[in-house]
């Protein structure tokens, strides 16, 4: 299965514990960590056209656990993830400069292969994106597609588990070949979740991804991620403050496209170090 798979990858590689600290961020914004993260940035900077919107920006998200990134809107939270995964560069006039690591490895070293680089770090956006026309289960498989010699069967197998995985299958067995686009919203969401999940990532990226959703369909994209941090690592960008503090392990805070800090939830909320971070988790400013 999918998440056995996933897991199994991941185990293999060896267990290191140290201290670690977001690369050029002072001592008092160490990042809260004991292990090697899944994923950091060093001295990240990302243009469109002349506009700079991140600035030598260092950061890190652990392997299995939840990331949220927020700040006001124009901070470059999605600019960046769009950075982790390589979307940037398709974007005409973007460029970067700096190392984006993903276990270790930087992403954008020259011979990396970009698609390889997305099926392994997936992304779910802010509003669902599922093929209109195409049924349920071929939105849920369309990734697995792309350049396979995948059996039928096997398809069929990998769509079920995915669907699985985004809580979503007993709502929609009985309709898988029905257009993805007759769904309600959040039951898009979640199968735009389940197309991410079907390729097998490593690192699911997640930018405001319950925003154009009820109350309710938010709350099941929540549990969704709470469940999916223990087989995936998780970075998600939100506007919304108590959503972080339910989702997220990990916060990290951006200003005008700068790193400001990053440590747990429940620190950067309760008692951050930097009085920009204070005034904006307190509804001062954004």
């Amino acid at each position: 299965m999918g998440v056995k798979l996933a897991s199994q990858a991941r185990d293999d590689e060896t267990d290191r514990a140290a201290d670690a600290a977001v690369p050029g961020a002072p001592a008092d914004q160490a990042v809260a960590t004991t292990e090697e993260p899944a994923m950091e940035t060093r001295g990240l900077n990302a243009w469109f056209g002349a506009m700079q919107v991140l600035k030598s920006l260092s950061m890190a998200a652990k392997a299995r656990s939840v990331t949220a990134i927020i700040g006001p809107s124009g901070s470059g939270k999605s600019t960046l993830i769009r950075c982790l995964n390589r979307l940037h560069e398709e974007v005409p006039g973007a460029r970067l400069t700096g190392s984006v690591l993903f276990n270790g490895s930087d992403l954008y070293s020259p011979g990396t292969d970009p698609v390889d680089v997305r099926r392994r770090i997936g992304m779910v956006f802010q509003r669902p994106t599922p093929f209109p026309t195409m049924s349920v289960m071929e939105n849920a498989v369309a990734g697995l597609k792309l350049g396979s010699t995948a059996k039928k069967s096997e398809l069929l197998a990998r769509g079920e588990e995915a669907l699985r995985l985004a809580g979503l299958w007993d709502e929609v067995k009985d309709r898988l070949s029905h257009p993805g686009g007759r769904l309600s919203g959040g039951q898009q969401q979640r199968l735009c979740i389940a197309r991410a999940l079907a390729v097998q990532p490593e690192v699911l990226l997640m930018d405001e991804p319950a925003s154009a959703l009820d109350p309710a369909s938010t709350l099941r994209v929540e549990e969704l991620i709470e469940k999916l941090k223990t087989e995936y690592t998780v970075i998600i960008v939100t506007h919304n403050m108590q959503q972080a503090m339910r989702v997220a392990d990990e916060t990290v805070f951006l200003l005008s496209g700068e790193f400001v800090e990053q440590g747990p939830t429940s620190v950067i909320f309760g008692q951050p170090s930097d009085q920009r971070t204070a005034d904006y988790v307190a509804g001062r400013f954004g």
